[in-house]
């Protein structure tokens, strides 16, 4: 018998269940009480403060926290970094065996710490004091050491800990990574942070690949099909055989898209048995649909599912600059 069936019994389930929502309860009052603190307008202002210190500083956002708290400043530290705001994490246990050389005068301290008394945290602060590095600080006790040694301090709600004790750093870390979120995004959104530069800190896995652009994924120059529209069948035959993206754009002589003709429109043309010397323009789709090359390729992806098509031509003020295919998309992993 296991050590998990020897302490919780068979047919408990209900209390387990019971539990678990009882903990996402508390959580819940926690983030509440965090929401209700911005209706002080004490606190509202403390907070406009500690924003316009973030967006002012040449250097970095040095964040530190010791325990939970330096878990949640990790978690931070990684937001911040990838949401157009420098930072890095310095471990208090470092800080004074070498690492307080990290921090710059051009840089700013974020310091975590729910009791506020962590002695781990004494070296960054004696630091900060001696170089007059600012010091920002997130804690729930407003008379603690580090509350007093902040030039700017975040009060954070007293909250009650999910565990019957009241003792494990529960609830008052999901209030502390929700403050951190909070200050990213709002970091973000005053710095117009726009999609364009999440990609580039982001150019990996399944987010960097929402955030490809057209232009990085079709196929330009000689690559892309393409005829005139007095063309014949047969020549655009040939230019569809040629690229095999399984269809060739028609233009006009200054290259300006004025049809397509598909694999599907060559196969429908044969079976009529159609004369190969008549001129495409009988044949092609006139004004076809097309997109641009600072389109999102994900927004390529969901107009050709929408229109049930593979080949969308890509064209820049009106001209063709490229065409982009659907397996093209999905090998690169938009979806």
């Amino acid at each position: 018998m296991s050590t998990a069936t020897k302490i919780v019994p068979l047919g408990s389930g209900g209390r387990i269940v019971e539990t678990a929502c009882r903990s996402l309860s508390i959580a819940a009052s926690g983030l509440n009480a965090l929401e209700a603190q911005f209706a002080d307008s004490e606190f509202a202002a403390t907070f406009v403060r500690l924003i316009g210190v973030l967006m002012k500083i040449r250097g970095r956002v040095i964040v530190t926290g010791i325990g939970k708290s330096g878990i949640v400043a990790r978690k931070m530290t990684a937001t911040l970094t990838s949401t157009g705001t420098p930072a890095i994490f310095l471990h208090p246990a470092d800080a004074g065996h070498g690492d307080l050389g990290m921090i710059t005068p051009d840089d700013v301290v974020l310091m975590l710490s729910h009791s506020g008394e962590s002695t781990e945290l004494g070296p960054i602060i004696h630091y900060c004091k001696r170089f007059a590095i600012p010091l920002l600080a997130m804690t729930a006790q407003s008379r603690s050491t580090v509350a007093a040694a902040a030039d700017i301090c975040i009060r954070l709600p007293a909250v009650r800990e999910a565990c019957l004790n009241s003792l494990a750093p529960t609830t008052s870390t999901t209030v502390q990574m929700a403050f951190g979120d909070a200050v990213a995004i709002s970091l973000m959104e005053m710095r117009g942070f726009s999609a364009d530069d999440f990609h580039k800190f982001h150019p990996n896995g399944r987010l960097g690949a929402q955030l490809i652009k057209v232009r990085e994924l079709m196929a330009n120059g000689d690559a892309v099909p393409m005829v005139r529209g007095d063309a014949s069948l047969l020549d655009a035959t040939i230019e569809m055989t040629r690229a095999r993206l399984g269809g060739t754009a028609v233009v006009d002589h200054e290259t300006r898209l004025i049809g397509a003709f598909t694999d599907g429109d060559l196969r429908r043309t044969v079976t009529g048995k159609r004369n190969l010397n008549e001129p495409i323009e009988q044949f092609m789709t006139v004004t076809p649909l097309a997109i641009e090359p600072d389109d999102l390729a994900s927004e390529a992806l969901r107009l050709m599912h929408e229109r049930n098509i593979t080949l969308l031509f890509v064209c820049e003020r009106d001209k063709v600059v490229g065409a982009v295919h659907m397996h093209d998309l999905l090998h690169a992993g938009v979806a």
